[in-house]
């Protein structure tokens, strides 16, 4: 848990949700779009992904259930997003406008609290490790911390999602690790 919110501040944000799902391989952000929105995922699961120079799909993060999705760089930036965020199965979620949450992280200290929270642990503490990872550690130890890390998603996803996410191929992630998924 993040923060607990007054029953004032949980009110005016749940006023700001709107539940939509998305089916699989239908996307909530696309690359070059300039997000407006950000998402609660309440359940399924969503890739965000970009294409490389060679055609190859790059898994940069997933949003699984608890997590937000978004663009936040091009939303804060109100620039257009250099990813997709794509369903990988169907996945139901609050969607809110994120300059009206904005407005409540200003009007309500819990909301700002929640947000500084959630910011500091999964866009500014994961990410940094997960790039230094990426960067120093094997393959061997990043798919290891992935299975340490999300032992559930391991059962959700195909060969290669994860390997996409580990910067490897999914020949590589079979060979190395007699992953059989």
């Amino acid at each position: 848990m993040y923060t607990v919110l007054s029953k004032e501040a949980e009110s005016a944000w749940r006023n700001l949700l709107k539940e939509k799902t998305y089916k699989k391989g239908e996307c909530f952000i696309r690359i070059g779009q300039v997000p407006k929105k950000v998402a609660f995922v309440l359940k399924g699961l969503f890739s965000q992904n970009y294409i490389d120079d060679n055609g190859d799909t790059i898994i940069k993060y997933f949003f699984h259930e608890g997590r937000i999705a978004g663009s936040i760089p091009a939303t804060l930036q109100q620039s257009e997003s250099l990813f997709d965020i794509t369903a990988l199965e169907e996945t139901t979620v609050l969607e809110y406008d994120f300059v009206a949450f904005k407005r409540l992280v200003l009007g309500y200290p819990d909301i700002a609290v929640f947000y500084i929270h959630y910011l500091e642990l999964h866009w500014v503490i994961d990410k940094e490790l997960y790039e230094v990872s990426l960067r120093s550690d094997s393959a061997k130890i990043r798919y290891a911390d992935f299975l340490r890390k999300y032992p559930e998603l391991v059962k959700r996803l195909k060969k290669h999602h994860i390997a996409s996410y580990l910067g490897i191929t999914p020949t590589q992630l079979s060979r190395i690790f007699g992953y059989s998924g």
